[in-house]
C-alpha cells in the first residue's frame, strides 16, 4: 500500500488542481474524506479530512509526487461514496444508455495546461453578422444516415463542418454537452410505493439532459477516444479553425447556487475557449457574469436582459455581446403564419425589434416543440411513444396541418407544406435580430408530431441524413436566405429605422405598404404587409431599395409598390410563391400593382441612381 504524503491546501479552487506542490483535492460538501482509487487493481486509500485540513465548510489538502494518471478519486461521508461535482472528468458513464443497477461514478484528474491549443484564437463573429445553429450533439450524426464515423459524439459534427460552412452557419449552439447521467436510479419513495401498489417503475431516459449534472466535465458519451477533455478541446479548436463558434447551453435547477453557476461558465471559458452561453433557470446571476470583464467578448444568452442592471443609463456598447432569447417571436410569428386575425402589428413589431444595448435571437422552432415539418403537417400534438399519456408537452403549438393530420401523399396538401416552410423561414431572416435554425428543419426533418422526444433516443430524436427531392429543396432555400441575409441586406435590417427620409432621397429608410403604397392597412382582418427598406450610397449616389412582400391570407392578394424610375424594374430575389404582373407598369394608387399567390411571400429588390427621374402619376 503506498503511503501518500498529504499536507494542508487552501480553500480554492474546490475540485483538484495542480500546483507545484502537488496535486490539491478541496471538497464543500462536508465530506468525511477522500478514497483514492487504484485504476488498475481497485485498491482503495480513505484520506480522512481531519479539522487540520479545514476552511469553515471546505476541507482542502495537497498529495504530494501523486502521479494522479494511474488513480480515480471519490469524496466518502460515513458509508457514502461521491464523485467530485466539480470534477472536470467523470469515470463510469462512458456507454451511451441503460446502466446497471451497480454503476458507480468516479473522478479524475486533468491537468489543463498540458493540452496544446495550437494559438487558437476565438472568432469573435458579431451578433449582426452571425446565423445560430440549434443541435443535440448525439441526435446529430446519430443516425446511420450521418455517414459519419463516431456517430453521436462531438467528432461526427467535425466530419460535417464542410457542410455547415456550405450552408452558412457561423455558430452552433449545444444542447446540454456536459456530464448528466441520462439514466437515474428511482428515488426510493417511487420504488417502495410502486412495491405496495404493484405498480411497474418506469427508469426513462433523459435524453436532453435538463437536469442537475456534473458541470464542470464534458458528456463522456458525446465523445469517442476515451479522452473526453481532450476530445472536447480537439472539437472546440477545429470549429475556430474555420472560423465556426461553439454557444453552450446550460440549465441549471432553482437549487444550485449563483456562485456555483458562475464558477462553472468561468471555468468553460477559460479552459475550453468556449465563445457563448445560452444560460436557463430561474436563478441565474446574469448581472454578475455580464458585468465581469472576463466575459465581455463572450456572448451571452438569456430569456431577458436585464440592460439597466448591467450598464450605465448613457452607456453604449462598444460592441453587443448580450442577447434575449426568448418564445415570443416564435408564438406570434407561427400565428401571423398560419393566417391568424389580428397579427399584422406582431409582424411589424417582431421584423424591426432589437433592445437598445443588446441583440435578440429570432427563431421560428426549437428543441422544445414542433420540427419545422411537422408545424405545418399536425394541428395537435403526438407524444403518445414518451409513456405519459400524450399530457406532456405544450399543448398551444400554434401550427397548422394544412388540410390533413401527418402523414398524406395528397399533392396539393404537401405543395402548400412546402410553401409554408419557406414562408416560416423568410420570417426569421428577413427580421432584424440573430437568426436561429433548429437543426435538422434545413432538412425537412419529422419527429413525427412528437412536440417533446425528451426521453426519445432514437429516430425520433435523430437527424435523417437520406435527402429527398423536398429536403433538397429546403435545404437550398435555407442556403440561399443566409447567403442572401450576409451579402444584401444584412446590414441594413440591423440599423437603426427613423422613417425619415434623413438621406433626402425621396425614400424613407423603412415604410409600410399593403393594397396601396405607403399606407398599411392593419385592420384585424387583414393578413397581408409590405415592408421597405432604402440604402443610399454617397458615394455612388445609388439607391437600393428592398420590398418584402407577406401575405398569409388564404387567397391571392394584390401589392402596390411604390414607384421607381421608369427605366428600372424590380426584380424578384426570391418568392415562396407565384408573383404576377410584376413588369405591368401602369401607376395606380399611389404605385405599381402586382399579385401574391395565397400563403406565401416575396422579396423584390431595385437599384437606381439619385439623380433618375421616379415615375409620375
Amino acid at each position: 500500500m503506498i503511503d501518500f504524503k498529504v499536507s494542508k491546501g487552501i480553500p480554492s479552487p474546490l475540485g483538484s488542481s495542480i500546483s507545484k506542490e502537488g496535486v490539491q483535492f478541496a471538497c464543500a460538501d462536508n465530506a468525511d474524506g477522500i478514497v483514492i482509487i487504484n485504476k488498475k487493481t481497485n485498491d482503495k486509500i480513505k484520506i480522512p479530512f481531519t479539522d487540520e485540513y479545514r476552511f469553515g465548510n471546505i476541507a482542502s489538502i495537497i498529495i504530494k509526487n501523486f502521479d494522479f494518471a494511474k488513480y480515480k478519486y471519490c469524496f466518502y461521508k460515513k458509508d457514502e461514496e461521491f464523485a467530485d461535482l466539480y470534477s472536470s472528468r467523470i469515470i463510469g458513464n462512458e456507454k451511451y444508455g441503460v446502466k446497471g443497477a451497480d454503476y458507480k461514478l468516479t473522478s479524475e484528474v486533468t491537468d489543463h495546461d498540458a493540452y496544446n491549443w495550437e494559438n487558437d484564437s476565438y472568432p469573435l463573429t458579431a451578433f449582426e453578422e452571425s446565423v445560430l445553429y440549434l443541435l443535440h450533439v448525439r441526435g446529430f450524426s446519430e443516425h446511420a444516415s450521418s455517414k459519419v464515423s463516431n456517430k453521436g459524439t462531438l467528432n461526427g459534427i467535425v466530419q460535417k463542418i464542410p457542410y455547415l460552412k456550405d450552408l452558412g452557419i457561423t455558430a452552433l449552439e449545444l444542447m446540454p454537452a456536459y456530464e448528466f447521467e441520462e439514466y437515474t436510479k428511482p428515488d426510493k419513495r417511487v420504488t417502495d410505493m410502486a412495491e405496495v401498489s404493484g405498480a411497474k417503475v418506469v427508469n426513462k431516459l433523459n435524453y436532453w439532459g435538463f437536469k442537475e449534472a456534473y458541470y464542470f466535465a464534458p458528456k463522456a458519451s458525446y465523445t469517442h477516444s476515451g479522452d473526453a477533455v481532450k476530445d472536447f478541446k480537439d472539437f472546440v479548436k477545429s470549429m475556430h479553425k474555420e472560423g465556426l463558434e461553439v454557444i453552450m447551453q446550460f440549465y441549471f435547477p432553482d437549487e444550485i447556487k449563483a456562485y456555483f453557476i458562475y464558477e462553472v461558465i468561468k471555468y468553460w471559458k477559460l479552459n475550453y475557449h468556449i465563445d457563448g452561453f445560452h444560460l436557463k433557470g430561474n436563478n441565474i446571476p446574469f448581472s454578475l457574469i455580464a458585468c465581469d470583464p472576463l466575459f465581455s467578448d463572450t456572448k451571452l444568452f438569456y430569456d431577458y436582459i436585464p440592460e439597466e442592471e448591467i450598464y450605465d443609463f448613457n452607456e453604449i456598447p462598444k460592441k453587443k455581446n448580450l442577447c434575449v432569447y426568448s418564445d415570443a417571436f416564435m408564438y406570434q410569428m407561427r400565428k401571423a403564419l398560419k393566417g391568424d386575425e389580428d397579427t399584422l402589428k406582431d409582424v411589424i413589431f417582431n421584423t424591426r425589434n432589437m433592445p437598445s444595448k443588446s441583440s435578440i435571437t429570432n427563431f421560428i422552432t426549437n428543441y422544445y416543440g414542433f420540427t419545422l415539418y411537422d408545424l405545418v403537417s399536425y394541428d395537435r400534438k403526438h407524444n403518445d411513444d414518451n409513456g405519459e399519456k400524450n399530457s406532456d408537452g405544450c399543448d398551444y403549438n400554434y401550427s397548422w396541418n394544412c388540410g390533413i393530420e401527418g402523414k398524406t401523399k395528397k399533392a396539393s396538401v404537401l405543395n402548400l407544406r412546402k410553401r409554408m416552410m419557406k414562408n416560416a423561414l423568410f420570417l426569421v431572416f428577413s427580421s432584424k435580430g440573430v437568426p436561429l435554425i433548429y437543426a435538422g428543419d434545413e432538412l425537412a426533418n419529422t419527429q413525427q408530431g412528437n412536440n417533446n422526444p425528451y426521453c426519445q433516443d432514437n429516430s425520433i430524436s435523430y437527424i435523417n441524413w437520406n435527402q429527398n427531392a423536398l429536403a433538397d429543396e429546403i435545404h437550398d432555400y435555407v442556403k440561399e436566405l443566409i447567403a442572401l441575409r450576409k451579402n444584401s441586406f444584412n446590414d441594413i435590417l440591423n440599423r437603426e429605422f427613423s422613417m425619415l427620409d434623413r438621406n433626402r432621397i425621396g425614400y424613407p429608410d423603412l415604410s409600410y405598404h399593403s393594397d396601396e403604397a405607403w399606407k398599411a392597412d392593419l385592420a384585424t382582418y387583414n393578413r397581408h404587409l409590405g415592408i421597405m427598406y432604402s440604402d443610399y450610397d454617397d458615394k455612388s449616389e445609388e439607391i437600393t431599395l428592398y420590398y418584402f412582400a407577406y401575405n398569409f391570407y388564404w387567397k391571392e392578394i394584390t401589392f402596390s409598390l411604390p414607384y421607381i424610375p421608369s427605366k428600372t424594374k424590380w426584380d424578384v430575389v426570391l418568392s415562396t410563391g407565384v408573383v404576377k404582373n410584376i413588369d405591368n407598369k401602369e401607376a395606380k394608387n399611389q404605385g405599381m400593382e402586382f399579385e401574391l399567390e395565397h400563403r406565401s411571400c416575396a422579396l423584390f429588390k431595385v437599384s437606381f441612381k439619385k439623380t433618375d427621374k421616379k415615375i409620375q402619376a
